[in-house]
C-alpha cells in the first residue's frame, strides 16, 4: 500500500507508516491479534513493506483508538464498522460543504 491508500475503505491515510504492529498495539492499548482481526474485518488496512510486514501510521493509531472507544461503549465489530463508515461519510460531506462555501458563486 502507498501513503495515499486507506486506513480502511475510503479513508485517506494521513502521514507515513511509522510503527510495527507491536508498537501500534502498545500505543492503542490493544493486542496484536485484535489488530489482525480488525484488518481481517476491513476496519483497518495498514501499509506493508516489500517483505509484507505491516506498518501503521498515526492515522491508523487514531482508528485503533476509535475502535477501542466504540468497543468500550458496547458495540460489536459490525457496529464499529458502521459507525466508522458513517463518520467518514460525514467528514466527506463536511469537506464538500466547505469547498462549496469557498467556491465563487455564479
Amino acid at each position: 500500500m502507498t501513503g495515499t491508500d486507506s486506513g480502511r475503505v475510503g479513508r485517506p491515510r494521513a502521514g507515513r507508516a511509522l510503527y510495527a504492529i507491536s508498537v501500534a498495539a502498545q500505543l492503542a492499548g490493544t493486542g496484536q491479534q485484535n489488530i489482525r482481526l480488525y484488518e481481517t474485518r476491513g476496519l483497518l488496512t495498514p501499509a506493508r513493506t516489500s517483505g509484507g510486514t505491516r506498518q501503521y501510521s498515526d492515522a491508523d493509531i487514531a482508528v485503533l483508538l476509535r475502535i477501542g472507544e466504540l468497543l468500550d461503549q458496547g458495540l460489536n465489530l459490525a457496529g464499529v464498522s458502521m459507525v466508522l463508515e458513517l463518520e467518514e461519510a460525514n467528514a466527506r460531506l463536511h469537506r464538500a460543504l466547505k469547498r462549496a462555501r469557498l467556491s465563487p458563486g455564479p
